[in-house]
């Protein structure tokens, strides 16, 4: 995987080259991922999905994130990022289905690494059940869902925690059922701005 060819840009969002992921990581250049969120209305309610990362990931293993998202290969387009659902969460949607959301220069930087994405973040109106997801057990340990209200009214600093509920598969493989309450502190470290910026998109996208 370190050694996946990805497209390199500026900041202007203008390919310069291609190089290994590895790199791209190293020297922190801006790359293209996609990204998808998932939503649900139930009773009144929308729903926001996030998959719960696998213990054994390299990066923020064991944290709570989009609901499938990656990177984009050199010989890639946007358009098929959306293999990313499939290979994470086990089901098959097309393209089309997809609500494009907007493009946002998002960073994380740690110690050993500096993320700079160009993320292509995508809405989808979920219709199936939890029983309905297969998840890559190489790359997500679970699937759950929270109020989209609260989970954005954490991150605006209304709320201090949110409630969770969905599965996880154990190390053995079994099934269990996940309600949890969580704090910032359990989701992949965004920019605080990248969250504000996408559930509010969210909110206006189911508003229309």
């Amino acid at each position: 995987m370190e050694d996946e060819q990805i497209r390199i840009y500026d900041h202007n969002r203008k390919s310069i080259g291609v190089t290994t992921r590895k790199e791209v990581h190293s020297v922190g250049y801006w790359h293209e991922v996609f990204q998808c969120w998932f939503v649900r209305r139930e009773n009144g309610i929308d729903y926001l999905y996030f998959q719960l990362r696998s213990d054994v990931k390299k990066d923020y293993p064991g944290l709570l994130d989009i609901t499938a998202a990656g990177h984009l290969s050199a010989d890639e387009s946007v358009e098929d990022g959306v293999r990313e659902i499939e290979e994470e969460l086990g089901i098959k949607i097309e393209y089309k289905e997809l609500i494009p959301l907007s493009i946002i220069q998002a960073s994380i930087k740690r110690e050993n690494m500096i993320d700079n994405e160009i993320a292509n973040v995508f809405l989808y109106k979920n219709d199936k059940p939890f029983d309905a997801f297969n998840l890559q057990k190489e790359e997500v340990a679970g699937l759950v869902r929270a109020d989209l209200n609260d989970v954005y009214d954490l991150w605006i600093g209304k709320r201090e925690a949110v409630n969770v509920q969905g599965f996880k598969i154990t190390n053995n493989g079994e099934k269990v059922v996940m309600n949890e309450t969580v704090h910032k502190n359990h989701f992949v470290p965004h920019e605080d701005s990248y969250y504000k910026t996408v559930f509010k998109e969210i909110k206006q996208q189911l508003s229309l």
